[in-house]
């Protein structure tokens, strides 16, 4: 009786490692395949579009209009809460991203106002 079961345990023990092995790495390569099909999706061009819109008009309200960013925040078009903007007084710069799929940033320039930087 003994003899049967051990190797049954031995045989168990060896699935479960293999799992324990290719599961994380299977699961690594479908996640990393379903970002990359949301990153170069239609949907992720448009979120790189929106982030890119974002970024421009609150650079143009915060540093051409001279507005506090609570004021730029009432500028945003319907659809475009989830994009979220981060400011850089410093550089003068508006960085808008869409979590994990697109991220754009905008930079005043006294001379040429706000640009966007290249995707």
């Amino acid at each position: 009786m003994n003899a049967s079961a051990g190797p049954e345990i031995a045989g168990t023990s060896a699935r479960k490692r293999r799992w324990l092995i290719w599961g994380p790495v299977l699961l690594l390569c479908l996640l990393s395949g379903g970002w990359l099909g949301l990153k170069y999706s239609s949907l992720g061009k448009r979120a790189d579009v929106g982030a890119g819109y974002i970024a421009h008009v609150v650079c143009s309200c915060r540093y051409v209009g001279n507005r506090d960013m609570a004021s730029c925040k009432t500028d945003f078009e319907p659809g475009t809460e989830i994009v979220e903007v981060a400011e850089d007084a410093a550089a003068r710069r508006i960085t808008a991203r869409v979590p994990w799929v697109s991220k754009r940033t905008a930079q005043f320039d006294p001379e040429y106002g706000c640009t966007l930087d290249t995707p």
